[in-house]
């Protein structure tokens, strides 16, 4: 599970990506071959804010804006998507709110 850190009044964007290698950022892809992404759903831990989401890098990934939090404290954020396949996968990232 990744990990990542920001401060309780930033808001930062954050990837998951199903097809990294295509999408130069990592070392495997997911999506098969034609594959895209048809739906996504984004839940939060109480006490940290998705501002919007959306599909993105020709609908292969899903980009999240977060915002909010509480200092020291860490919360888990999951998307799942539906392929055009029609399978399904989810994958959860933390955020640790830290005060800078």
């Amino acid at each position: 599970m990744s990990q990542f850190r920001k401060d309780p009044d930033s808001v930062l964007d954050y990837k998951f990506d199903w097809k990294a290698l295509t999408n130069s950022s990592g070392l495997s892809d997911w999506l098969g071959s034609g594959e895209t992404i048809a739906s996504h759903t984004i839940t939060a831990d109480a006490g940290i804010t998705v501002d919007s989401s959306a599909l993105s890098d020709t609908n292969t990934s899903v980009t999240v804006w977060l915002s909010g939090g509480t200092d020291q404290t860490t919360y888990s954020v999951t998307c799942q998507i539906v392929t055009s396949d029609s399978r399904t996968d989810d994958r959860t990232i933390q955020i640790k709110v830290r005060e800078r």
